[in-house]
C-alpha cells in the first residue's frame, strides 16, 4: 500500500509539472507542435490501413481455350473438372490455394482468383478488375500457340499498356500452359517470339491501347528491340499443366503477390 501511494505522489508531480511547462509554451508553438503530432498520427494510421486493406486479387486472363478455367479449379480444389469447358463469365472465389489445405486455418491468407473470360467480345471485362489486381496470370496455350500468336500478343500487349498496371506496376506472370504435352512449344521459345510480335505492335499502334494514359507513353526502350525485362512492371515466364496438375510456378508466382 505503501508503495502504491509512493506511485500516486509521483504521478501527480509528474503531472503538475507537465501542465506547468506546456503552459510556459508559447501558443503559437504549442499549435504547431499538436498539429505535427495529429499529422504524424493521421500518417501512421494510414500506412497501417494502406497494409491491411492491400489487395489479394489475382487474375486468370488469356485468349478463349487456352486453359485458365482448368488452371483455376486446379488452384482452388486440385481438380480439372475433366477438363472444363470455356468460360463466358467469369469464375470467381476466394479460397486458400489447393496445396495449402493442410496449413493451419488462419495461418494463410486466401487468394481473391478471378478467372476472366477470353472471348473476343468479353476481353474488355478484364478492365474492370486491373485497377484492385494484386497480380495477373497471362495463359497461353503452348500447344497451339503459333496459330494464335497474333492475338495473344494483343490482348498481353493491352495489359502491359494499361494504365493501371502502368500505375501500379502490377506484375504479370507469363504462363505456358500445357506443357505436359510432347509437341508443346517451351517457355524460353514462346517469351521470345511473343516478344519479337509485341516489338512488331509497338510500330503499328506508334504508342499504346487506346485512350488509355497519356500519349508521349510508348512500351519498351526507344530505339531498342523489345524485351520483357523494359516493362514499367516485372514480366516473368513459367510453365504449367492445368490438366496434370502441374501448377507449382503459378502458386509460387500467386504467394509472391499475395503474401500468406
Amino acid at each position: 500500500m505503501d508503495n502504491l501511494e509512493d506511485l500516486k505522489i509521483v504521478a501527480e508531480q509528474w503531472s503538475k509539472q507537465g501542465l506547468e511547462f506546456v503552459q510556459k509554451i508559447p501558443p503559437p508553438q504549442l499549435y504547431t507542435a499538436i498539429g505535427v503530432l495529429l499529422l504524424a498520427t493521421i500518417w501512421l494510421l494510414s500506412i497501417r490501413l494502406f497494409r491491411r486493406t492491400k489487395s489479394d486479387t489475382v487474375l486468370l486472363s488469356g485468349l478463349s481455350g487456352s486453359g485458365k478455367t482448368v488452371l483455376f479449379y486446379q488452384l482452388r480444389d486440385g481438380s480439372s473438372h475433366q477438363g472444363a469447358v470455356t468460360s463466358m463469365e467469369p469464375n470467381e472465389g476466394t479460397f486458400v490455394l489447393h496445396n495449402e489445405n493442410n496449413t493451419k486455418k488462419g495461418k494463410v491468407k486466401p487468394v481473391h482468383l478471378i478467372d476472366v473470360p477470353g472471348h473476343s467480345r468479353l476481353i474488355s471485362k478484364l478492365e474492370e478488375y486491373l485497377p484492385r489486381a494484386a497480380a495477373v496470370v497471362f495463359v497461353v496455350d503452348a500447344l497451339e500457340f503459333l496459330p494464335n500468336i497474333r492475338a495473344a500478343s494483343e490482348y498481353l500487349y493491352d495489359i502491359l499498356t494499361n494504365a493501371s498496371v502502368i500505375k501500379n506496376k502490377t506484375p504479370v506472370l507469363l504462363c505456358c500452359n500445357k506443357t505436359d504435352k510432347v509437341t508443346a512449344h517451351t517457355k524460353e521459345f514462346i517469351r521470345k517470339q511473343m516478344e519479337k510480335e509485341i516489338d512488331k505492335l509497338r510500330v503499328s499502334r506508334s504508342a499504346i491501347s487506346t485512350a488509355d494514359i497519356a500519349n508521349d507513353f510508348t512500351l519498351g526502350i526507344e530505339g531498342e528491340v523489345f524485351s520483357f525485362s523494359h516493362c514499367h512492371n516485372k514480366v516473368t515466364v513459367a510453365e504449367a499443366s492445368g490438366l496434370t496438375g502441374e501448377t507449382d510456378q503459378v502458386q509460387e508466382f500467386i504467394r509472391e503477390h499475395v503474401k500468406p
